[in-house]
């Protein structure tokens, strides 16, 4: 036992010193600081304040989002700002006609609760953004999406997932609106055929971040565990090696802390 552990030390020594080794690692601070940006992430619906974004702070926002991955470096984005409430309420009254839609597509409890659920922010936000996807942009063959036709979609929502990443790293809460008949949202907005808006979205300092998700504080749904979410080789399937035990053990332990608040090792 001595000397596996004495082979190892030295192993980690050698590669340590080594010039052709690289560790791609971040520092521990800014792993960590990862892991709270994701887990701290939340869809702000009414918290906002009307504290104005600053340029340069909106400018590392938009620039994360840009920087997205995206199918055959398509790049199919655009980010319409929406400042005006003209244009703002526009938008809402889109909201509040699908928003009477949807809760007649639920029953009994289901619907009640629904109809007490804050599910936008957009008057109250400073900032909405609309974010597209323009399916046209590098021409008709695009590498990666020439069998996965919705491959520029997926691409999209990367640069929401950017977008909101940043903006919680910033302290700036941002609410992703669903609600909407994409149909008539197109003609509100003035979008080209070919131009997809993806994902609505409304942008803003807030007075707190909640420390869970809204509809899981709601009942609404719980979180799923980690083990119900994980298969082994194909869809539903479980594995019993010592590899899918460990594995299933540590994230029950890392669900756990974080359900319990704690994001940092």
């Amino acid at each position: 036992m001595e000397t596996c552990d004495q082979t190892v030390m030295n192993t980690d020594i050698e590669t340590d010193t080594n010039p052709s080794f690289s560790d791609h690692s971040f520092s521990e601070a800014e792993r960590d600081a990862l892991y709270q940006t994701i887990f701290s992430r939340r869809d702000v619906r009414g918290q906002f304040t009307q504290k104005p974004i600053p340029e340069e702070v909106l400018s590392r926002i938009l620039t994360a989002a840009h920087y997205a991955p995206s199918v055959g470096f398509m790049q199919p984005w655009n980010f319409i700002l929406i400042r005006g409430d003209e244009t703002k309420q526009r938008v809402r009254n889109l909201f509040s006609k699908a928003h009477d839609e949807a809760a007649d597509m639920f029953e009994g409890e289901k619907r009640e609760t629904y109809k007490t659920l804050k599910l936008e922010g957009i008057m109250e936000s400073p900032l909405n953004i609309c974010i597209t996807c323009d399916k046209d942009r590098t021409g008709p063959v695009v590498i990666g999406r020439t069998h996965i036709k919705a491959m520029d979609l997926y691409s999209t929502v990367c640069a929401v997932q950017n977008l909101w990443l940043a903006a919680r790293a910033e302290g700036v809460g941002v609410g992703w609106v669903s609600i909407l008949d994409q149909k008539k949202l197109k003609q509100t907005l003035k979008l080209p055929k070919r131009v997809t808006p993806v994902a609505y979205l409304c942008l803003g300092y807030v007075s707190e971040f909640f420390d869970k998700p809204e509809l899981q504080s709601a009942g609404w749904l719980p979180r799923l565990p980690m083990g119900d979410v994980v298969n082994f080789e194909e869809y539903d399937k479980d594995a019993n090696d010592p590899f899918a035990a460990n594995l299933l053990k540590a994230l029950e332990r890392d669900q756990k802390d974080i359900e319990e608040g704690r994001y940092r090792r």
